[in-house]
């Protein structure tokens, strides 16, 4: 943990815990900052089209909020464990917090990437199965599983530290082997589908060229690209979140993975305090995705801004006079 170990330049563990804090509680703000804002655009285009497709994002969204509404609760805990300590319980109950959300947001990418799938390999199936009651039922099983993961450690005493000593870090108060697992079995089975569905759409997508090429050698007349085209866009925005996202959290498991092979290995403060980080980092960037890829949502911001602007124009107007 880094409050037990200071730089190699004599900064006390104290400053480092500070520093750490502060870095938690800026990041907390922005992810929620940006994902409310990228909700309530999503939020909008539910409204305008209510598309199965938009609902997903805006879970993933909502993921994401989450996740930065549970960060002050562990950079509290990081800037003041010199001076206090905390409960077993509770250390339990914050790691459930950040861990809940952080899968719904992975498992929430994952249901916008089968979505997208379905759509462009299966169309006609695709407009069966879309409606309310699936993405009710997906959304329910999700969140379902994310609890499970988050409060698992809180429900089975054999993945908690016997020897927990009221610094709450995640690898004080779980045991690191047992969850690694857990994680890992979930990490990289889902890595492998989403690649898989990139893949295999790539197919779709290359023999769809081919056959618009062929028309136009033979003079015959182009289908409409439309929804291929509106699928294509979609898919380059889940492939550009599915990259971030394994840039982000490969380093956390696959450190992970090594300490939990390798039992002499000391990568915990590693683990903990920079590569959580660097996962953590992933829930502001996806709002970010959105924001700056997706032409329909940056439509929808400008409306939010617009009317924003619009009403708080009037007002200043009217004190000013």
């Amino acid at each position: 943990s880094c409050q037990r170990k200071g730089s190699a330049r004599g900064r006390s563990p104290s400053m480092d815990a500070e520093l750490l804090g502060w870095i938690l509680s800026i990041s907390s703000v922005l992810i929620i900052a940006t994902n409310v804002l990228v909700g309530a655009a999503v939020l909008l285009l539910i409204r305008k089209k209510g598309s199965q497709s938009w609902v997903f994002v805006l879970n993933l969204a909502l993921a994401d909020t989450l996740v930065g509404l549970a960060i002050p609760g562990i950079a509290t805990e990081v800037i003041g464990a010199h001076s206090s300590s905390t409960h077993k319980t509770s250390c339990l109950l914050r790691m459930a917090c950040v861990t809940s959300p952080s899968a719904a947001s992975i498992l929430s990418m994952f249901l916008i990437s089968l979505d997208r799938y379905l759509a462009i390999k299966l169309p006609l199936r695709y407009s069966q199965l879309a409606g309310p009651r699936t993405a009710a039922g997906a959304l329910v099983a999700l969140w379902l599983v994310s609890f499970l993961v988050g409060f698992l450690p809180g429900m089975v005493r054999e993945l908690q530290q016997s020897d927990y000593k009221g610094f709450c870090t995640f690898f004080s108060v779980i045991r690191p082997q047992g969850m690694i697992v857990v994680f890992c079995a979930g990490f990289f089975p889902v890595l492998s589908v989403f690649i898989y569905f990139y893949c295999d759409i790539l197919k779709v997508a290359c023999a769809h060229q081919r056959q618009i090429r062929r028309a136009r050698l033979a003079g015959s007349r182009l289908p409409q690209p439309g929804h291929f085209a509106g699928h294509m866009k979609a898919l380059q925005t889940v492939a550009l979140l599915v990259g971030c996202f394994t840039l982000s959290w490969s380093p956390f498991f696959v450190a992970s993975t090594v300490q939990a092979l390798c039992q002499d290995c000391r990568l915990y403060h590693v683990i903990e305090n920079y590569l959580w980080l660097l996962g953590l980092s992933n829930s502001l960037i996806n709002p970010l995705v959105y924001a700056c890829w997706q032409r329909e949502v940056r439509q929808q911001l400008g409306v939010l801004f617009a009317t924003v602007k619009g009403r708080i124009s009037p007002a200043a107007a009217a004190i000013a006079t």
